[in-house]
């Protein structure tokens, strides 16, 4: 017999071989027609894996991030069944499960695919899926694998198995396709309702432009045609969101291949939007005990090998710089973390200076494939709002504690108003790949956990998610559309302190090992703004608009005006332009609400004859008519509620 632990705590008793699917059927029939998958000690499994050992096992569904993701892996297998039906003898190479949806990149040969044979494809996933075919795993020898897909000529699935451990290989059957893969999946097709194959595009064989391009199909698949439904709609209105198409449509940022793919040019207003979030930032980090710091742009190579960042980037990176000095290289930083050890390292420390939090915007450069650039959300050079904290263990938790209080109040000011926060934790049981002592672990991984709870964060446990030299505390928003985006990150790191020897002198007047704690609310502006810009589809808060107001006269003859109305309201802070064009001022109004310019201000014989203004509002229309100084209240009131707390 075995321990089966469930979510709330509670113990069950069952038969070694018992799969989860039983579990949940001893619960609820209703639940067990709902489960797709679970979690087994940190690890989704397929619910027809059978439980040898004492296990937790938390139960799956569609609600569940572990469900959608065997759904969606499954359903790339469906697929990959389905093309090898219309396309016989095709290669194919790999299929995830992605954040929404899954892909397989698949090699046609000489066969032409086009967008147009999605729709058949789609048709015979739905009559696979009806068959309601189980996924079916099975262990498999490394000399049985090899000779499976030797003999389907797929010289991808032999690649992949070269690289793996014999007696951990597995394959996965369902109806008349087997692959190679590791799972997990859902019981069978039939919980497959509603389908829709999104896109065709091309991606390099391993990422690597050396390598053939394959044709990547990408895919959503829903158990309800109305969630399909309802998803499609979103995805329209993610066309209009688009950060891409607004950004170009209010001169926010552009890109030239003159200076390069993925490295962005911010126009004036773009500028303005970035320097605002910048400086609101610093403001915060200065009434929470930052020092701005500044590194240059590169560094010596020797300085990324110390810190490890040369193994992890240097693949993804640019090609070193080689100086006139034999052998002296330099790389573009892939990370602003090296250097400030170096800062902290620069002087002697005393547990009395603890803790020290350096703060610094600072550029770094990765080279991104060219068919992984997208926008401002995937660039080749971008700006951290990054900090460092060197601290003792003992101050982990409190200086968590201040970290998420900034990152609440970037949260606030910016209207993301539902959020999750993912504690990523260590293997439960597998603990070889991890630096650092059990002790500073577990110190370290229950000062997150304390910190949250005590924040009252609405927070999900994620074992097997922390980085190797440290846990961490991932913040993960939902936008207008109810699409999740990783923004924030606070992680505890015991490495780096490590490979660059740093040290303090502690109350005993020994020498001891800082804490090193990473944090970026931000995480890259150029990301961020391209979140906040779909989010908020233009329409940004008023505090960070670049242009707050217009000024539109009715004719030409009240421009004087119009710009004393201007100067006045700029001396109160406020930002905006008079529109002096010859048009008529419903074309005006007309092209500040497609500007998403918050405040129209409308002056004629009227306004100058009672030094008054007519004020309308972005999206709601006429306000009233205000003296400047009542309208200076208006925005500056507006602008206290997101700012002051």
């Amino acid at each position: 017999m075995i321990n089966v632990t469930l979510p709330d705590g509670s113990k069950r008793e069952y038969e070694v071989g018992t799969t989860s699917m039983d579990v949940a059927k001893s619960i609820s029939e209703g639940l067990a027609r709902n489960v797709l998958a679970a979690n087994v000690n940190g690890e989704i499994w397929d619910l027809t894996r059978p439980l040898t050992t004492d296990s937790e096992v938390s139960l799956l569904s569609w609600r569940d991030k572990g469900g959608k993701a065997a759904m969606w892996h499954s359903s790339a297998h469906l697929m990959a069944e389905a093309i090898e039906f219309f396309y016989p003898g095709v290669k194919l190479a790999i299929g995830p499960d992605i954040e929404n949806g899954f892909y397989y990149d698949v090699d046609f040969g000489e066969t032409h695919f086009q967008e147009a044979d999605l729709k058949k494809i789609e048709d015979k996933m739905l009559e696979l899926a009806r068959q309601k075919n189980e996924y079916v795993r099975k262990s498999v020898s490394k000399a049985d694998a090899l000779a499976y897909f030797k003999e389907k000529n797929d010289e991808y699935k032999v690649e992949l198995i070269k690289d793996l451990t014999d007696g951990e290989i597995t394959f996965y059957t369902q109806g008349n396709f087997t692959d190679l893969c590791r799972g997990p999946h859902i019981p069978h097709t039939g919980y497959i309702k509603a389908i829709k194959l999104l896109k065709i595009g091309g991606a390099y064989w391993k990422g690597d432009e050396k390598n053939k391009q394959l044709t990547r199909i990408t895919g959503i698949t829903f158990p309800k045609a109305k969630e399909l439904k309802e998803h499609m709609a979103m995805l329209e209105e993610a066309k209009l969101r688009d950060h891409r198409k607004i950004g170009k449509e209010l001169d926010l940022f552009t890109f030239s291949q003159r200076v390069g793919a993925g490295l962005p040019l911010w126009m004036p207003k773009g500028a303005a939007l970035r320097e605002r979030l910048i400086d609101f930032m610093k403001k915060k980090q200065t009434q929470s005990g930052y020092q701005p710091v500044v590194t240059p742009h590169i560094g010596h190579k020797d300085l990324y090998v110390c810190s490890g960042h040369y193994d992890k980037y240097g693949a993804d990176s640019f090609q070193p710089i080689s100086t006139p000095h034999e052998g002296e290289e330099f790389l573009l930083k892939p990370m602003n973390c090296p250097h400030h050890c170096e800062i902290f390292k620069a002087r002697p420390k005393s547990y009395k200076d603890l803790p020290v939090r350096y703060s610094e915007f600072g550029t770094v450069y990765r080279y991104e494939q060219s068919g992984e650039l997208h926008g401002l959300t995937r660039v080749r050079g971008f700006t951290q709002d990054d900090a460092h904290i060197f601290c003792t263990p003992d101050q982990v938790e409190e200086e968590f504690k201040k970290v998420i209080d900034i990152v609440l109040y970037v949260f606030k000011a910016l209207e993301f108003n539902e959020f999750t926060a993912q504690i990523s934790l260590r293997h439960k049981t597998d603990r070889d790949k991890y630096i650092g002592s059990e002790e500073n672990w577990d110190k370290a991984e229950q000062a997150i956990i304390n910190a949250t709870k005590e924040k009252g964060l609405d927070t999900v446990v994620e074992y097997n998610e922390a980085a190797f030299y440290g846990p961490k505390l991932d913040f993960m928003i939902k936008d207008a559309l109810g699409r999740s985006w990783q923004l924030g990150t606070i992680q505890v790191d015991y490495t780096l302190p490590e490979r660059f020897e740093l040290e303090y002198i502690g109350a005993d007047n020994q020498k001891h090992r800082p804490v090193m704690i990473h944090r970026a609310p931000f995480g890259s502006l150029e990301r961020f703004i391209a979140v906040l810009i779909e989010h908020t589809a233009g329409k940004f808060p008023l505090w960070l608009n670049p242009e707050q107001i217009t000024v539109l006269p009715i004719s030409d003859k009240y421009n004087d005006y119009a710009k004393e109305v201007l100067n006045v309201l700029n001396n109160y802070d406020i930002r905006g332009e008079v529109d002096e064009r010859n048009e008529k001022v419903g074309r005006k109004i007309r092209d500040a609400e497609v500007n998403r310019v918050p405040y129209m201000l409308i002056v004629g014989e009227e306004e100058l004859k009672n030094k008054t203004v007519s004020v309308r509002k972005q999206g709601e229309g006429d306000l009233g008519s205000f003296s400047i100084e009542e309208f200076s209240t208006i925005i500056q009131k507006e602008i206290d509620e997101k700012l002051v707390q």
